[in-house]
C-alpha cells in the first residue's frame, strides 16, 4: 500500500505542469543566487570552488519548494471527497501517511538531483580541476536531505490539518520558518548561556550548521529522525480522528 500510494502520488504530481514549475522555480532561483546575481552566496563571487552557497540558502528555499510539494497531499483528496473512500480501504492509517510522505521526499530527493550538475562544475571551475573536499560536499548534501525529511514531514501534517491547498502551503512554511530560525530568536532572549544554547538546540538551525560542516553527528541526526517523527505521528493522529 505505501508504495502503491508514493507512484501515485509520482503521477499526479508530474501529471500536470504545476509539479514541473515547482522544480523549475527552485532550480532556477537557486542559480540565479548562486550564479547570477551579486551577493554573499554567488560561487564566482567567492573565489573559491565550494557550493556553500548553496546550503546556506537550501533551509530557505526549502520553504518554499517543500510546501509546494505537500500541500496537495491530503487537502486535495478532501476538496476532491476521496480522502473517506481512502481511509476506507483495507490499509492502516501509517501506511497512508507513510506513502504520501515517502512520495513528498522522494519529490524534494529529485527536485534536488539536478544541483549535482553544480558539483561538477564547482569540479571543473577548481585550480587544479577537481582539487574540491568532496567529503565535505556529500556530508552538507546528506544534511539537505535531513532537513527535507523535517520540512516534508512538517507539511505533510499541514495537509492533513486543511482543506485549502493554499492554506496547508502558508501553514507549512509558517511552522517550517518557525522551527529552523524561531528558537534562535527565542534563546537570543536569555542572557544565560546555557539555557541559551539549549533553547537554539531545540531548532532545526543548530543542528542543520553542524551537518553542513560536513560532520555527520549522531546527535543531530536522531534530531532530524526524533522531529520528523513527530509530524508524522501527528499526521496519523489526524487522519484517526478524520475516520
Amino acid at each position: 500500500m505505501i508504495f502503491a500510494l508514493t507512484k501515485k502520488e509520482f503521477r499526479s504530481f508530474f501529471g500536470t505542469a504545476t509539479g514541473y514549475i515547482v522544480i523549475l522555480i527552485f532550480l532556477v532561483g537557486a542559480a540565479l543566487f548562486l550564479w547570477v546575481f551579486p551577493n554573499p552566496y554567488n560561487v564566482l563571487d567567492s573565489g573559491y570552488a565550494a557550493l556553500d552557497g548553496l546550503f546556506a540558502l537550501a533551509p530557505w528555499l526549502f520553504l518554499f519548494l517543500c510546501p509546494a510539494i505537500t500541500m496537495r497531499l491530503f487537502a486535495e483528496e478532501k476538496q476532491q471527497g476521496t480522502l473517506e473512500l481512502l481511509l476506507a480501504r483495507p490499509a492502516s492509517k501509517r501506511s497512508i501517511m507513510l506513502g504520501k510522505s515517502l512520495a513528498g521526499w522522494l519529490l524534494t530527493i529529485i527536485t534536488l538531483l539536478p544541483t549535482l550538475v553544480w558539483f561538477m562544475s564547482i569540479n571543473l571551475l577548481a585550480e587544479p580541476a577537481f582539487n574540491v573536499d568532496s567529503g565535505a560536499f556529500w556530508g552538507s548534501f546528506i544534511g539537505l536531505l535531513f532537513l527535507s525529511a523535517i520540512y516534508v514531514s512538517i507539511g505533510v501534517f499541514a495537509s492533513s490539518i486543511s482543506d485549502n491547498q493554499v492554506v496547508a502551503f502558508l501553514l507549512a512554511a509558517v511552522l517550517c520558518f518557525a522551527l529552523y530560525i524561531g528558537f534562535d530568536f527565542i534563546g537570543s532572549l536569555f542572557t544565560n548561556g546555557t539555557i541559551s544554547q539549549f533553547v537554539r538546540n531545540i531548532g532545526i538551525d543548530a543542528h542543520y550548521k553542524s551537518i553542513s560542516r560536513g560532520v555527520i553527528d549522531s546527535r543531530d541526526l536522531l534530531y532530524f529522525i526524533i522531529v520528523s517523527a513527530i509530524f508524522l505521528f501527528l499526521t496519523k493522529k489526524k487522519l484517526e480522528k478524520r475516520q
